[in-house]
């Protein structure tokens, strides 16, 4: 089993647990980027799935232009078809509002998978001014992907000065040399010039081509319950 070849993390219980990226983002649309980079991912650490976290909110991006959360949900389902990837909503239905809580609460309710935190290096290079951010670090393992522009400051954050310790190289990471969080790697990635930004400026009616009557999250299988306040990073 891919997921087999992985020890890292507090998070990795037993060696025969499914292994499963955690990847969030607002998803303002999904696009193919979001699905390439996850493939990507998924490859290189062995994954058997990903769950993209769509949030219902996050204080560090603006809320002008965000699509409701079932809208952006629909899109990241229909990205992530015929692909081993499942878009979901849980942290609606979990009410958690901080990322350590969101990943705390996965951890608990999936006690039979293993988990590995994927971010970009735009999110590493903010990543100090997470809630107890330390403290994601110590729930699970942490994948970064390589952003052109983003690498250099991600590389300099306070955060990466504190995470330096635990850095893997990729082979390690997914061989299991790392078995106790925090760890972390960098996954180089060949650049994807498509952005959710670009593709609200040349279709600023895209959220009205989704429908979202009757839509169930990927992971719970349940009915999309009505939004309510979104999660902060």
């Amino acid at each position: 089993m891919a997921g087999a070849r992985c020890g890292a993390g507090a998070a990795l219980k037993s060696p025969a647990a499914p292994l499963t990226g955690l990847f969030g983002g607002s998803f303002n649309p999904a696009h193919g980027g979001h699905r390439r980079v996850s493939l990507f991912a998924l490859e290189a650490l062995g994954l058997d799935e990903v769950w993209w976290l769509v949030s219902p909110g996050n204080v560090l991006k603006p809320a002008a232009g965000m699509a409701p959360l079932p809208v952006r949900l629909a899109s990241a389902r229909v990205q992530a078809r015929n692909a081993p990837i499942r878009a979901t909503a849980i942290e609606r239905e979990l009410g958690t509002r901080f990322t350590v809580d969101t990943l705390r609460a996965i951890a608990r309710r999936y006690p039979k998978r293993r988990f590995v935190w994927i971010m970009g290096a735009d999110n590493l290079a903010q990543f100090h001014r997470w809630k107890h951010w330390r403290m994601i670090a110590q729930e699970m393992p942490i994948a970064v992907i390589a952003r052109p522009g983003y690498d250099a400051p991600a590389l300099a954050s306070p955060a990466m000065a504190w995470l330096r310790r635990w850095r893997q190289r990729p082979g390690q990471f997914v061989s299991g040399a790392m078995r106790s969080a925090p760890a972390l790697t960098f996954l180089r990635f060949d650049p994807d010039p498509r952005s959710a930004s670009a593709i609200r400026a040349a279709d600023p009616e895209w959220a009205g081509r989704f429908g979202t009557a009757s839509l169930r999250d990927a992971v719970t299988h349940r009915l999309l319950p009505p939004l309510v306040s979104g999660r902060k990073s």
